[in-house]
């Protein structure tokens, strides 16, 4: 290789990492400029600890949409759902916020996870800004 193409090369990914560290950068796709957005995509999945009693799972189930509704008036929880059929899959958060880190604070205070009845997974996922479910 030239040393012309290394430092092209050198360049592109440089720029390429410069836009991993930021949360937002442009691409295009034929005739639209999409701005890619970076999100934490979190799965809540069956937790080690699952032999509570029906009332104890109930009280459970009620903190955790609790906090849910608490995360979402912030604007920082921007999804969440249950798997339907989903096994050890429970379902899913998505974050509006700057690291994985942070998103894991803000879940680690849900009744379902201290109970252990469920555990979280997370990373970083991109989507276009703005993307909307029909």
């Amino acid at each position: 290789m030239t040393p012309k193409i290394v430092l092209l090369l050198l360049a592109g990914l440089i720029l390429n990492i410069g836009a991993y560290a930021q949360r937002e950068f442009k691409t295009k796709g034929d005739d639209t400029t999409y701005v890619m957005k970076r999100y934490v995509f979190m799965l809540l999945n069956e937790g080690p600890v699952r032999t509570q009693d029906s009332a104890s799972v109930a009280k459970i189930q009620e903190g955790h949409m609790q906090h849910i509704n608490e995360m979402a008036k912030t604007k920082k929880l921007v999804a969440a759902g249950p798997f339907e059929n989903g096994g050890k899959y429970r379902g899913i958060l998505i974050f509006d916020v700057d690291s994985i880190s942070q998103a894991i604070r803000m879940e680690s205070t849900d009744p379902a996870i201290v109970s252990g009845r469920l555990e979280m997974q997370a990373i970083y996922w991109w989507a276009a800004k703005g993307t909307k479910l029909p």
